[in-house]
């Protein structure tokens, strides 16, 4: 069992930056790969980004390719996803998410999901 708890969200201007943080509990983090989905309103929860168990491989959605990066501390029990260039678009509930780094980008598949935190960007 993983307890997930995001923070870091909140309310940025368009172009800014905001870093998200996933604290897991429990002894088995590093043995699931992470991942970041977020839910805009109306809208079905949608694949961010993923990351393996190590930290060496990552995935993103094509909307946040080379804006958002999603890294991982085993250590602190913690992954991250840093967002830059933050557009009106990109406002919506961000959850992080356990699993398998093979399925865990289908929200069906995912093993445990936090509560989520909400990004608003204003423009």
């Amino acid at each position: 069992q993983v307890q997930l708890v995001e923070s870091g969200g909140g309310l940025v201007q368009a172009g800014g930056s905001l870093r998200l943080s996933c604290a897991a509990s429990g002894r088995t983090f590093s043995s699931y790969a992470m991942a970041w989905f977020r839910q805009a309103p109306g809208k079905q929860r949608a694949f961010v980004a993923r990351i393996t168990m190590g930290g060496l491989t990552t995935t993103y959605a094509d909307p946040v390719k080379g804006r958002f990066t999603i890294s991982r501390d085993n250590a602190k029990n913690t992954v991250y996803l840093q967002m830059n260039t933050l557009k009106p678009d990109d406002t919506a509930v961000y959850y992080c998410a356990a699993g398998s780094y093979l399925t865990i980008a289908d929200r069906q598949l995912v093993q445990f999901w936090g509560q989520g935190t909400q990004v608003t960007v204003s423009s």
